[in-house]
């Protein structure tokens, strides 16, 4: 499974690289709202910071609705960098984006999937990632994990191409489940990947070795 980090900010994404497992990137207006990046050239130029910074695709988000509008905002953030991964929701206006940008060579991460039949349009116009809010899910009342099972299991029987990118992560559990059954890729914050690595009896054994360390 490959790891994404979710969010806009640099050093969070210069430290995850640093750990020597990070595959990309995903960013969404409010995470870049949230590091103080307004107005479409400083959006713009904050992509292409991140892209030079990451070795992976980056998931850059068009903000409008309706057909033409996404298309040309799509283009623009296409060709800022070649890493650069059209981020359009499942919408059926996203649906008629996301096959034209198929056909015209720009990939794309179907955004803001909460069921099956989203994920089965989004595979068949041609996206290359669809991100189901796993999180979300779990928050109205639904279980996220089972459609990320569900989806790996259609898109396995039908063959289709489009990874599956398990989004709206909120604990390290999250992730391990998410690899369980089978995601392509996960995308979480940084105290989620971090959360990885923690567990009460390394901290145990480790004060151990190095009290037994002191002894030698």
């Amino acid at each position: 499974m490959k790891f994404f980090i979710d969010t806009g900010n640099l050093a969070q994404i210069k430290e995850a690289n640093d750990l020597g497992i990070l595959d990309g990137v995903t960013t969404n207006p409010s995470l870049m709202a949230k590091e103080g990046i307004k107005g479409e050239e400083a959006i713009a130029q904050h992509y292409k910071t991140i892209c030079e910074l990451v070795d992976g695709d980056v998931s850059a988000e068009v903000l409008s609705t309706d057909f033409e509008t996404m298309v040309e905002e799509g283009k623009k953030l296409a060709a800022i960098h070649p890493n650069i991964v059209v981020k359009v929701p499942v919408i059926k206006d996203g649906i008629k984006a996301i096959k034209w940008f198929t056909d015209n060579g720009i990939r794309t991460n179907c955004t803001l999937v909460f069921s099956a039949g989203q994920g089965i349009l989004a595979a068949k116009a041609g996206a290359s990632y669809i991100s189901p809010f796993l999180g979300r899910l779990d928050d109205s009342g639904w279980d996220g994990l089972e459609l990320i099972a569900q989806l790996r299991h259609i898109f396995d029987v039908q063959d289709y191409k489009t990874e599956i990118l398990a989004a709206s992560i909120r604990s390290p559990l999250h992730i391990i489940k998410a690899a369980e059954l089978g995601a392509d890729i996960c995308t979480c914050p940084l105290d989620s990947i971090v959360g990885l690595l923690k567990h009460p009896l390394t901290d145990i054994g480790l004060a151990k070795f190095l009290e037994d360390a002191k002894k030698m």
